[in-house]
């Protein structure tokens, strides 16, 4: 049986704390800039948990 492979697009999205927790990016701050107002946009910024039924997809594709 060959060793299982990461997911390389998963690992660049996601950093995992030093506690377990993974967290990840928030959406929508890529590019429609003008369209989204200005407090939408900053609440968009810095890091949040991934959430459970996603975690768990992760991990199998992390190999965990």
């Amino acid at each position: 049986m060959p060793k299982m492979k990461t997911h390389s697009g998963a690992k660049k999205r996601v950093k995992i704390t030093g506690s377990g927790k993974y967290m990840r990016r928030q959406a929508g701050r890529g590019h429609l800039k003008l369209a989204k107002g200005k407090n939408t946009f900053r609440r968009r910024t810095g890091l949040v948990e991934l959430a459970p039924g996603d975690e768990k997809t992760l991990k199998k594709q992390l190999g965990r």
